[in-house]
């Protein structure tokens, strides 16, 4: 009797299957500052089995945490200080680097991109800025001669790097910055297939006219008059405006980044639309934005690679309340909000209604954080300032000239510098408010 031939599956059951979609998956920035968040063995493990998060991006080289996340198969992109940018310029001193940061570690964790510096540009000072692209290319040479071509290299934005965003058809870089740092870096990133990183906040352009632009929710739109377009979330808006700059330097095709984007849960009394349903529903909206590869009205059919901000609650960060509650989950690893990030089959938080009731808008008390390490990584906004000084020079409200001057970034050889929220929030203008009042 020949052996009988295993059962095939019906056809109509092969296009289900070729129909089904592949689970949606994020990134997160996973920042340190508390004193009360869980062992980075234990956040790798619990990313792993119970959320649908398949990378992380830190704000440093902190070698536990990159440890930690050694063959779980997600991705770890990790930061070079901003002032160790300088030094990076010199090949061997990139060598050694790599030899002490990503060589003991790789390929078990899957290191994935390198960023060099944050929101260098912005807050430069000068020195920095003139290092940054020659510093991504020297470590670039020195992770190819070390065997390591996949991993990438880039330096994430604040959108203060765009003189204007509104509409996106008339955006740009800032004069000086365009061709002097942004065309080379852009240039770098078409040749190593890397990506443009930048920090798209809508939360830093919130009015309660445009309240629900913002948050992915049926709105009236804006009008781009030189596309005919009408933008129905500031989400893609800030988008376009980068790709419009992108492609007025030549490079239309450089893919998008979202290094940083998010939604606090909780903040200052005046700011009460730092609230759990606010957050849920930005969140919410970005996943689907993202994952289902519609693009924006300029770039269709895209994916962008995307970073949520945060992975926890930081109570070592301020001042503002704002920027001690932009996490997803507690310390204790309950969400804040429920958005689909833990696995189906998880137990689902507090609805964000609930949460708000039981934390208050404003609530800190649950805020998390592991050892303060040496990097301030609250977010920057993604408006523009109105100040006219050459780039590279701190803007109003910033610290002036150091070694570093980086809202996101508190670099180890300055100690504990930190630049207040509320005048990082004076200095600045709201790219799209004047359009909805």
């Amino acid at each position: 009797m020949p052996p009988s031939k295993p059962p095939s599956l019906h056809p109509f059951l092969l296009i289900v299957l070729v129909l089904v979609p592949a689970t949606n998956a994020i990134g997160v920035n996973y920042g340190t500052l508390g004193d009360n968040l869980p062992p980075p063995s234990e956040v790798a493990h619990f990313l792993k089995t119970r959320t649908i998060i398949d990378r992380i991006r830190i704000f440093d080289v902190n070698t536990d945490i990159i440890k930690a996340f050694a063959n779980t198969n997600i991705l770890v992109s990790v930061t070079v200080p901003n002032g160790d940018i300088p030094s990076l310029a010199d090949a061997r001193n990139a060598r050694r680097w790599v030899d002490t940061n990503i060589k003991p570690f790789y390929p078990a964790t899957k290191i994935h991109y390198i960023c060099v510096g944050t929101e260098v540009l912005h807050w430069g000072p000068q020195n920095l800025i003139d290092n940054l692209v020659p510093a991504m290319k020297v470590l670039h040479s020195a992770l190819v001669k070390e065997g390591f071509d996949e991993i990438k290299i880039s330096s994430p934005h604040s959108l203060g790097i765009l003189l204007s965003s509104v509409p996106p058809s008339n955006a740009s870089f800032r004069p000086g910055w365009d061709v002097g740092s942004l065309a080379p870096m852009l240039e770098f990133l078409k040749e190593t297939k890397s990506g443009f990183m930048v920090n798209p906040y809508t939360y830093f352009g919130y009015s309660p006219a445009n309240a629900n632009f913002c948050l992915f929710k049926p709105n009236p739109g804006l009008f781009d008059k030189g596309t005919g377009i009408t933008y129905t979330n500031q989400f893609d808006q800030l988008m376009d405006a980068v790709h419009v700059s992108m492609k007025k330097l030549g490079y239309p095709d450089v893919e998008v980044v979202v290094a940083e984007t998010g939604w606090p849960s909780g903040g200052d009394p005046a700011n009460v639309h730092a609230n759990p349903a606010n957050a849920a529903a930005y969140i919410s909206g970005l996943m689907k934005k993202v994952n289902s590869g519609e693009g924006t009205p300029l770039m269709p059919k895209r994916k962008f690679e995307t970073y949520i901000f945060a992975l926890f609650n930081e109570n070592l960060k301020g001042p503002s309340l704002d920027e001690k509650n932009f996490g997803l989950f507690r310390p204790d690893f309950t969400q804040v909000y429920n958005v689909g990030i833990m696995h189906a089959s998880q137990a689902p938080s507090p609805s964000p209604i609930a949460s708000a009731t039981a934390d208050g808008p404003s609530s800190s008390a649950d805020a998390p954080s592991s050892s303060g390490g040496p990097f301030d990584d609250a977010p920057f906004f993604n408006k523009t300032t109105p100040f006219t000084s050459s780039p590279g020079q701190a803007p109003p409200g910033s610290i002036a000239a150091g070694p570093t001057v980086n809202a996101n970034v508190r670099d180890s050889s300055l100690g504990t510098t930190n630049l207040n929220f509320a005048a990082r929030f004076a200095a600045t203008i709201i790219l799209v408010t004047t359009l909805f009042v």
